[in-house]
């Protein structure tokens, strides 16, 4: 990985889903813009904000994909991530991670 670039594989498919209410959402329906949460995969050596095994919360309109080893990921650039799911809050943080 170069640079700010963050390496990501998708949690969910782009398959059928559930809503909190249990109801059946077709691959089909249109929905409005939405951002997808992936997993931190690989990171480049000036990612700042975020380590292996983070989720992320991105714009799946703003996407590189590419395949490796049969599996399909995601290529980011730091700036391109919305938030950061993590366990590592510090008791003086500032709120960064979700």
């Amino acid at each position: 990985m170069l640079h700010d670039r963050v390496l990501v594989r998708q949690d969910g498919g782009e398959g059928e889903r559930r809503s909190s209410a249990g109801i059946l959402i077709p691959a089909t329906a249109s929905v409005g813009r939405r951002l997808s949460w992936a997993t931190t995969v690989g990171i480049g050596p000036n990612v700042r904000s975020i380590v292996l095994g983070d989720r992320v919360l991105f714009d799946p309109d703003d996407r590189s994909e590419v395949e490796l080893h049969g599996r399909e990921y995601v290529l980011l650039r730091e700036r391109d991530v919305h938030a950061v799911a993590a366990d590592r809050v510090q008791p003086d943080g500032t709120g960064l991670y979700l």
